[in-house]
């Protein structure tokens, strides 16, 4: 069957937030030799998207443009170096494009399915899986038997935060803001789970005192000073990103007197730079995926006119798990 010549997408139009998206339609794009063109099933909403729609993101894209990170689907046309053919099933990351019928991705950006794996689960996972992945095992180092603190546990970063360390076996402390999301990070594999107020008491009564080897943050703002404090002797404080919106500074000194560190985790950035391979690094988790070792939390799933909506949650933090947008019936 011949592609049609028009798709509907969610474009960002002027940088005016969730609200000023708008679903319309655009041409069906054709691959280059290194591309694939995938018919897209389910697209996951991420934290970047929210960011993209105000022009926040740290890579910018000139207006107006198609958002969304991150989708699955089938393969239905392939350059010869695009590492797929048609009628694969695939996921695949990039700077944008996600939320529409068709998407274009490269070669290092595709994602080839085990069968196990749903196309909406399939959306839900590879952004938080890699960013995880990154963050704990190449930039913490993260080792058997340490302990981490997860800020954030209940998202899809979180949780996929979570499954990763414990890949390793290491113990798993997850800050959450209500019973619901307690649960959450709990079905991911968490072994306690606290609030954010007076988390850094809760963490030194659980660790005897000693503090946690790891923390991984993509909140920020308010929580970075005692997540400093929770740290034991030699500590890292991974820097994931700022949903709490306010971007903290550190008193340098306090990282001197107790051998931490602070270290940045920059995967999106070093993506689109083709620095890293997401497919390299997809493939190295080998069995992790397939087996169920990564799960995405529970699913809320919107239709592709309700996308504004979907993104607008995530803004406002009202969000339990990872939203999809769905666009066909697998």
């Amino acid at each position: 069957m011949p592609l049609p010549r028009l798709m509907r997408a969610v474009r960002n139009v002027d940088n005016t937030g969730p609200a000023g998206l708008q679903v319309t339609e655009v041409p069906v794009p054709a691959p280059a030799a290194d591309q694939a063109l995938v018919e897209v099933h389910c697209a996951g909403v991420t934290f970047p998207d929210v960011l993209q729609t105000r022009g926040d993101y740290q890579l910018r894209i000139p207006l107006p443009f198609t958002i969304g990170c991150e989708f699955a689907g089938v393969v239905v046309a392939a350059g010869p170096d695009a590492g797929v053919v048609p009628g694969q099933r695939v996921a695949a990351i990039g700077a944008s494009g996600a939320f529409a019928e068709y998407a274009l991705v490269g070669h290092k950006q595709v994602l080839p399915l085990p069968d196990e794996l749903s196309f909406e689960d399939a959306a839900a996972l590879p952004m938080n899986v890699l960013t995880a992945d990154f963050a704990l095992a190449h930039r913490g180092g993260l080792r058997a038997g340490e302990t981490v603190l997860v800020h954030g546990a209940a998202g899809g970063l979180g949780t996929a935060l979570v499954q990763r360390a414990k890949l390793v076996s290491a113990r798993v402390i997850a800050v959450v803001s209500s019973d619901e999301r307690a649960t959450v990070a709990r079905a991911a594999g968490a072994d306690e789970t606290i609030a954010p107020d007076g988390f850094l008491e809760a963490v030194r009564a659980l660790t005897g005192g000693r503090g946690v080897d790891v923390v991984a943050d993509p909140v920020g703002g308010d929580r970075f000073t005692d997540s400093l404090r929770s740290l034991a002797t030699d500590g890292r404080l991974l820097v994931l990103g700022f949903t709490g919106r306010s971007i903290p500074t550190v008193k340098v000194n306090r990282l001197l007197l107790t051998n931490t560190a602070v270290i940045g985790v920059a995967w999106g950035g070093l993506m689109a730079t083709g620095a890293i391979s997401p497919r390299d690094q997809w493939e190295s988790l080998g069995d992790a995926v397939g087996t169920g070792a990564f799960r995405p939390p529970a699913t809320t799933v919107h239709a592709l006119a309700d996308t504004p909506t979907a993104v607008a949650s995530l803004d406002d933090r009202s969000a339990v798990g990872k939203l999809i947008i769905r666009m066909r019936e697998d």
